[in-house]
C-alpha cells in the first residue's frame, strides 16, 4: 500500500466535524477522531470533534461553535460525517433532508466550505444547491456521489481535500489538484463540489 503524501502546512487552521454516532456519550473513538489527531500532529490542521446522536445534539453542537467558540472566524470547513441516503440524513433513525440541514443552518455558515464524508450520497440538482449555499451562506458545498459503508472518504481523498485547501483556498484550484493527485478514488468515489 503506498503513503499517501500530504503537504505540511504552517498556518494554523481549524476543521469543524460533527459526527453522528450510536452514542455521544461513549467514550469510545472513531476512525474520523483518529484521522482528525494524526491530522493535527502530521499536518498542523487543528480541528474540534463533536459527537452526536440527536438533530438536538447537532443544532447544540452548531450553537456552541456560533455563540461559545472565539475561534469561529477560522473554521473554514465544517466537516459532516453523516450516515444517510441521497439527499437526506440519518440521525437516531430519524431522516432529515438537506432543506432542513440548510436551514438549521441558516445564516450561519457565511463563508464556510461544507464538506460532507461518503457515508451519504450528495447529488444535488442546481436549484438545491443554490439553495443550500443561499440559506446557509456558505461559500460551497462538497462531497461524494458514492457512498460507502467499507470505504471511508476519511482516510485519503478527505484529508488530501483538507490539506490542500489549506495550502490554496481558490476552491476551483484545490478541486483541481485533488483530481490530479488522487484521480482514479475521486472518480471512484464520485468527488463534487456546488459553488
Amino acid at each position: 500500500m503506498s503513503k499517501l503524501e500530504v503537504p505540511i502546512t504552517e498556518i494554523e487552521n481549524f476543521i469543524y466535524c460533527l459526527e453522528v454516532v450510536p452514542d455521544a456519550d461513549a467514550t469510545e473513538t472513531t476512525e474520523v477522531l483518529t484521522i482528525l489527531e494524526d491530522m493535527a500532529l502530521q499536518q498542523k490542521i487543528t480541528s474540534i470533534y463533536k459527537p452526536c446522536d440527536t438533530i438536538e445534539g447537532l443544532e447544540e453542537s452548531l450553537n456552541y461553535l456560533l455563540y461559545d467558540d472565539h475561534n469561529f472566524k477560522d473554521y473554514e470547513i465544517i466537516y459532516l460525517v453523516l450516515p444517510g441516503e441521497a439527499n437526506n440524513i440519518l440521525i437516531n433513525g430519524y431522516y432529515y433532508s438537506i432543506e432542513e440541514i440548510a436551514e438549521l443552518f441558516e445564516g450561519k455558515m457565511d463563508g464556510k466550505v461544507i464538506h460532507f464524508a461518503n457515508k451519504k450520497v450528495l447529488d444535488l440538482t442546481d436549484d438545491e444547491s443554490q439553495y443550500f449555499l443561499d440559506v446557509t451562506g456558505a461559500r460551497a458545498i462538497s462531497g461524494y456521489g458514492v457512498p460507502s459503508q467499507h470505504m471511508t472518504s476519511a482516510f485519503t481523498l478527505d484529508r488530501l481535500f483538507f490539506s490542500l485547501f489549506y495550502e490554496d483556498d481558490d476552491i476551483k484550484e484545490v478541486v483541481q489538484r485533488l483530481f490530479y493527485k488522487q484521480h482514479k478514488l475521486s472518480q471512484l468515489l464520485d468527488f463534487r463540489l456546488y459553488y
